[in-house]
């Protein structure tokens, strides 16, 4: 772990431009020292850069209205003009002090670190909570025999019903049962998984925590992490982090859970304290089951490029091609036809890509898993089956605690 703090020292200052002797190391990144972290910290830059430019762009619109209501127009436009440069000027500096190396074209691939998709927000608010189709409705126990009526309804929850209802005139009208090849008896209902219990392994990582509140007289905390899935309860408390608001956990937790019957996932961060109990810093609950049956396919997201080995290695349990091939086959969408000279066809559309892959050795193979990959990163555009799928990502979570309600911790 030392090796790997000392590496993300370096790429932290790399990142923000640091010392000029450390840039110089950072030209060419080394694909046997980059790990996941390199990618996550690439990634975030990336992320604040996106931010900055929705910034300007706003402070822009701003001032255009200003210069729309006011006078002497011609003085504010030079202004403005001025600080359009000085947006300019940052972002130009940024491209100096990136990684990736423009000047050699041909190897210019290989030198961008790969990145993955930084939400600063859950994913739910993205993806509509995956309720493309199971939606989540609270059963509640009736107000009568409660002494108090101000009882809220979070007490009052007795359980959770899941389903879809659709109400639609029979017979069908011609367009549905044409397009889908539905069997009418089913309607709507076609393609949805049984209803018996599962079996699921679940992988939790946990990258870090920011701006905890502090819980401690000294204004820090000592935060560890605690996770909750059905009959499982981790503590990881020997591995608190000392007087630290801004934690790095880089962790990961494998869970056993059989859907539907444990399906809402706790993850919470605790502060440590040598006498007394713990207390609660803050927790966020992620329900799994929407995830894992949702047709935006949020169990392992589709990362950008298909390797097999290096610190970008495919990550899925299923490779490109058979989860393209699965979506087809549901969907009821012609393809996948992998064709000569780097083309493959789905439905009516034509994606391209590259058709060889290298081993760790170097050693070129023929593999169809690029192509397969370019259809997934725009599954959206398919006709009718088509929707945005999960791209490879970290999400941010708001911790909450029930006794400062409203309030992220």
């Amino acid at each position: 772990t030392e090796e790997e703090k000392e590496k993300k020292k370096k790429k932290k200052k790399g990142g923000g431009g640091g010392g000029g002797g450390e840039e110089v190391e950072e030209e060419e990144p080394d694909e046997s020292m980059l790990d996941w972290w390199s990618k996550y910290f690439a990634s975030i830059e990336t992320m604040k850069e996106q931010l900055r430019q929705q910034e300007a762009a706003a402070a822009e619109a701003e001032e255009k209205e200003e210069m729309e209501i006011g006078e002497g127009s011609k003085a504010q436009g030079k202004s403005k003009d001025k600080d359009k440069d000085k947006s300019k000027a940052p972002k130009d500096d940024k491209k100096k002090k990136q990684p990736p190396v423009p000047e050699l074209p041909e190897k210019k691939n290989k030198q961008k670190i790969d990145e993955l998709k930084v939400f600063n927000k859950e994913l739910e608010t993205e993806f509509d909570n995956f309720e493309d189709w199971l939606h989540t409705f609270n059963l509640l126990r009736g107000k009568i025999g409660d002494n108090d009526d101000n009882a809220t309804e979070e007490e009052r929850i007795v359980g959770r019903f899941k389903g879809s209802m659709c109400v639609y005139k029979v017979p069908l009208p011609d367009d549905v049962t044409k397009e889908a090849g539905y069997d009418p008896t089913f309607g709507m209902f076609q393609g949805i998984p049984s209803n018996d219990p599962i079996n699921v392994l679940v992988r939790v990582y946990i990258v870090r925590a920011t701006d905890l509140h502090p819980a401690d007289i000294n204004g820090k905390a000592d935060p560890y992490i605690a996770i909750k899935l059905g009959k499982t309860d981790i503590k990881d408390k020997e591995n608190y982090i000392s007087k630290q608001l801004n934690p790095v956990f880089g962790k990961s937790f494998d869970i056993e859970a059989t859907f539907p019957m444990e399906s809402m996932l706790t993850v919470a961060v605790y502060d440590w304290d040598l006498v007394g109990t713990d207390d609660l810093i803050g927790e966020t609950k992620i329900d799994l089951e929407n995830r894992f049956y949702s047709k935006h396919r949020a169990t392992c997201g589709v990362s950008q490029t298909y390797s097999i080995h290096g610190y970008n290695t495919w990550r899925d349990p299923m490779k490109p091609s058979q989860i393209l091939s699965k979506l087809c086959k549901e969907g009821k969408v012609d393809g996948p036809h992998f064709g000569p000279g780097g083309r493959v066809k789905v439905a009516n559309r034509v994606f391209t890509g590259p058709t060889e892959i290298e081993d760790e050795n170097g050693q070129k193979k023929p593999t169809d898993e690029h192509l397969a990959l370019a259809v997934l990163r725009h599954w959206e555009d398919i006709p009718r089956a088509g929707c945005r799928l999960v791209p490879e990502h970290v999400e941010t979570r708001p911790l909450l605690n029930p006794d400062k309600p409203g309030i992220e911790q």
